[in-house]
């Protein structure tokens, strides 16, 4: 049976009338390819990806698992070809996640001039210009109870440069009404964002990567920050992870 992902915080959800990802209870995530050059881009890349030597396995568990293509039915009878991999929450009870849209530039090395100024302008309009990086979307598990904090899309988006601070700090608050007058508490910052196996450590690593290959020019992608905030509570491990995702405007360098 294949259903609409219960943790998506960004991108486009599906719906009746709108085509989004889907997951299956066997651990795959189904993503419609765009209809442009962007869906093939980024079969493109996968395709590549998954085969290439070169790629050390070291970096290769920050990247979705990809399990090649599929032309899928809609419950109108359409059919449209999707991506599939790894569904990266379906092992995880109550994830708490943020996905980051990456760099000051959002395009690829070949977009069209109209292209370019959609992006320019949602890249002024949020703290990519700024910061270099915007937060697209976040989930925050509160408690059984409670269930999640999740902020709107125009919300996040909308986000100033202080704003972005505060998320990053509800993102590792023990407390759990998040939107307090007393701001959160970063108890849990030391363990998922510090430490051997924090976040920060796993983006160090994947930074190493990035300035030393020559392999591809990575443009607009985003990286999933993803902890288990209900182990930490109970004084277990928080499984803190980073993947990259999104991979449309990808190009494989072709100088090397």
């Amino acid at each position: 049976m294949l259903k609409i992902p219960s943790h998506q915080v960004a991108g486009h959800h599906a719906s009746s009338a709108t085509r989004g990802p889907l997951i299956d209870d066997s651990g795959r995530f189904y993503k419609p390819l765009q209809g442009d050059e962007r869906g093939s881009a980024e079969v493109t890349f996968y395709d590549q990806f998954t085969s290439n030597t070169q790629i050390p396995d070291h970096i290769r568990k920050f990247f979705p698992i990809y399990y090649g293509t599929k032309v899928m039915q809609a419950s109108d009878g359409s059919e449209h070809p999707h991506i599939v991999l790894e569904d990266l929450t379906t092992h995880r009870e109550n994830p708490t996640i943020m996905d980051i849209k990456i760099g000051s530039r959002t395009w690829g090395p070949d977009a069209s001039n109209a292209y370019i100024e959609k992006c320019m302008k949602r890249d002024r309009e949020t703290t990519t210009v700024k910061l270099g990086f915007r937060i697209s979307g976040l989930q925050i598990y509160i408690n059984e109870g409670v269930g999640y904090y999740k902020p709107t899309r125009d919300l996040v988006l909308k986000s100033s440069v202080d704003d972005v601070r505060l998320f990053f700090k509800k993102f590792v608050s023990s407390d759990p009404n998040v939107e307090s007058g007393m701001g959160p508490d970063r108890d849990l910052a030391s363990v998922v964002y510090g430490g051997p196996n924090g976040i920060l450590a796993q983006l160090l690593e994947l930074k190493a990567w990035f300035e030393d290959q020559t392999i591809y020019h990575f443009s607009a992608c985003s990286l999933l920050f993803m902890f288990e905030k209900g182990l930490v509570l109970e004084g277990g491990s928080p499984n803190a992870q980073v993947k990259i995702i999104d991979f449309a405007h990808v190009t494989e360098d072709v100088t090397v």
